[in-house]
């Protein structure tokens, strides 16, 4: 998706469909000044569009307030065609006046370009509301207002206090709309103050913004996470992108709008600069891109709502149409469907009540049958089907290489534990198999993976640690059964199951080629630990290097990227991270104020990483960096179990793992290449190991 250029000598109004509107320069200067009763002839190709008198009527084809910068004090303000007997309350003495070079203006009324529907309560164009009087918006509106019952609703909204509408209430609905407004600033004002007290309270805590500008980080892009909304459409937004947005920096009694252009992205996040304020960052604020109050320019034209100047800088400029002309003229926005676009990418196809086929959390050598409770920014909590209070449940995303469709087990020869529920609840259903990941097809009638191979692999229980491994069983469909060296059961229930093309598996040798810590088996006493030794000790083979994943994409991470990672030992929880090394593909995602023991290998695409932001734009609840005092305090919490957990089959203390030594390589033994490493590699990655001497 590309940003929407805006081309040179066309307006705003042109970009959303509209023709685009000219005007001669000096009647333009005149009329602004005031010098001039006559009227202002606007034309198009010559001929004249509309006339304008002395109080524009209209919003210009950039949606600007025209009574913003040419109502004065003195400009009385009409009521409407229904003038009540009774007397009208004076305007509020605390109502926001705008002083600009000497002169004061109020707001517009409604014969100055804004008006109110007495329906339905909308503001908007004068000149597109119904009826000769302007009341209503829509033809809709009228006819409802004739209806007695409605009447009583109109009234009860008017009346601010929640009460029965009163005689005060009626005089107030027929008064002209500058006393509406600011009985309903009035109004907005005391719910704002009551709003922040309340969140004094509750909106202490992280702000990605705060973070990333407090430490210069910088966050990984969103085109990184193909399996996040607008992953794949994010396009070439960046820097200088202008957008349209509430102004926060005004007294106006309605939802105005300022143009904004983003000064740094984070993920999904923007720091945005008010249009006008150059290089002040003062009012610069953070925001999610994709939330619902981001518009691309030429949205408030299109939508009939003001664009206002912040009240900080509007006496910088007396002509602020020609202010945005100037600026604006080859910029780039969003693209105009790009709300369309979110919405249409948070759209996901997994629903509660689905069934699938899931790991075992207590025994990952079979899975298990469970139900989708709730559907998250496409993660789903699964809750096993046996759970008689659903507290036994499960996190993943829908694209999660841990989940498959009812029936999967048995087609490949997976270990599977039957439920004791015989038949399924009521409104219950299995999933479709085609919303699944698929896996790449591979050929097992060639060479292929054989029971016994050694390699290495990422340890499920242990996801900071890569080991010395055995395939104890091939599936079908290119899937394998893995167990750790010196550290399985018995009866295999600690074996794991990883597909042939998995970015969790490697040839032997990839740790020391890349410089990554490889952990030995368990009881292996003769270290520094050697393959060609172990091999030679052990009788064994290692798994053809031909046979493993060589695929690197341009994932685009770089070292020091910040972004949102579930922790995999706690998977429902996501956290703040920063990736510290880039190996080929595999990433190495720490977790900001945790030790380096609680690292975590993962894949670059892994749908367990998202932008930043994506916390926020979803409702997933993010857990901020841990502080020295909560990581002492929290000597028995989640985190200890979470060790704890990564131990439960291995019935002893984690070992320590190998420190590999650099050693000279004789040319003469060894064909051994160096890898990436802490560095991008993109392209087919070539695994290499030594030979035997």
């Amino acid at each position: 998706m590309e940003s929407s250029l805006l081309p040179r000598g066309q307006s705003f109004g042109a970009l959303q469909g509209k023709a685009p509107i000219r005007c001669g320069a000096t009647a333009a200067r005149r009329f602004a000044r005031g010098e001039s009763e006559e009227t202002l002839e606007v034309t198009q190709s010559g001929r004249p569009l509309c006339s304008l008198s002395d109080k524009w009527k209209r919003r210009d084809s950039f949606g600007m307030f025209d009574g913003y910068d040419s109502c004065s004090e003195d400009t009385s303000s009409s009521s409407s065609s229904e003038e009540s007997e009774e007397e009208v309350a004076p305007l509020p003495s605390n109502l926001p006046i705008i002083k600009n070079n000497g002169q004061v203006y109020t707001y517009p009324d409604g014969k100055s370009g804004m008006a109110t529907c007495e329906m339905c309560g909308m503001v908007g164009v004068r000149d597109a509301f119904y009826s000769k009087t302007k009341r209503f918006c829509s033809v809709s509106c009228s006819r409802s207002y004739s209806s007695n019952s409605k009447k009583a609703s109109i009234l009860a909204r008017l009346q601010v206090t929640g009460k029965p509408p009163t005689k005060k209430a009626k005089v107030l609905q027929k008064q002209p709309l500058v006393a509406k407004l600011a009985a309903y600033a009035q109004y907005q004002a005391t719910l704002q103050n009551q709003a922040k007290t309340k969140a004094a309270v509750s909106m202490e805590g992280f702000s990605w913004g705060n973070y990333i500008n407090s430490n210069s980080f910088i966050a990984a892009p969103v085109t990184c996470f193909k399996h996040a909304p607008m992953g794949t459409c994010w396009g070439d937004i960046s820097e200088n992108v202008r957008v349209e947005v509430p102004n926060t920096d005004c007294s106006l009694p309605t939802k105005v709008f300022w143009i904004a252009g983003i000064v740094k992205l984070a993920g999904y996040n923007a720091l945005l600069r008010y249009e006008g304020f150059e290089n002040d960052s003062g009012l610069d604020f953070w925001c999610n891109i994709c939330g619902s109050d981001i518009h691309p320019v030429g949205w408030c034209a299109a939508s009939g709502k003001p664009l206002v100047p912040p009240r900080t800088i509007q006496h910088k400029y007396t002509n602020w149409k020609a202010f945005l002309v100037k600026r604006l003229t080859g910029a780039k926005t969003l693209p105009p469907d790009f709300s369309q676009k979110v919405s249409e990418s948070m759209q996901y196809p997994f629903k509660p009540c689905m069934r699938v086929e899931v790991v075992d959390k207590r025994h990952l050598c079979r899975t298990r049958v469970a139900v989708v409770e709730s559907v998250i920014g496409g993660r789903l909590r699964l809750v096993y089907e046996e759970s008689e209070d659903r507290t036994d449940d499960f996190w993943c995303h829908m694209h999660s290489p841990l989940i498959h469709h009812i029936g999967w087990s048995r087609s490949i020869g997976h270990r599977f534990k039957r439920s004791d529920i015989t038949k399924k609840q009521d409104g219950h259903f299995d999933t479709p198999p085609h919303l699944f990941a698929k896996v790449k097809e591979v050929d097992q009638s060639g060479e292929w993976f054989k029971e016994g191979m050694k390699l290495e692999a990422i340890d499920p229980l242990n996801l900071s640690t890569i080991c010395v491994a055995t395939i104890r069983k091939v599936l079908a469909d290119g899937f394998l059964m893995i167990g750790i060296d010196g550290s399985e059961a018995a009866d295999g229930s600690d074996w794991f199951c990883y597909h042939a093309t998995s970015p969790s598996i490697f040839p032997v040798g990839f740790c020391e080629i890349n410089m990554i810590e490889l952990t030995p088996p368990r009881g292996y006493t003769k270290l520094p630990f050697k393959w060609f030794d172990y091999l030679r000790e052990t009788g064994s083979i290692a798994a053809p290097v031909k046979l493993f994943n060589k695929d690197v994409p341009n994932h685009g991470f770089r070292v020091g990227m910040k972004l949102e990672a579930v922790d995999l030992m706690e998977p429902r929880l996501i956290c703040v991270a920063t990736v510290t090394r880039i190996i080929h593909r595999l990433l190495r995602i720490h977790f900001d104020g945790w030790e380096e023991e609680y690292d975590q290998w993962v894949d670059c695409e892994s749908p367990d990483l998202y932008p930043v932001g994506w916390c926020q734009l979803t409702g997933y609840q993010l857990q901020p960096p841990a502080s020295q005092s909560s990581r002492e305090s929290q000597s028995g919490s989640s985190k200890q179990k979470k060790k704890a957990k990564s131990q439960q089959y291995k019935g002893h203390k984690k070992m320590t793992t190998l420190q590999l030594k650099e050693e000279l390589i004789d040319g003469e033994d060894y064909n051994f290449l160096q890898g990436a490493s802490d560095q991008e590699s993109n392209g087919s990655a070539n695994f290499y190991i030594k030979q035997e001497p």
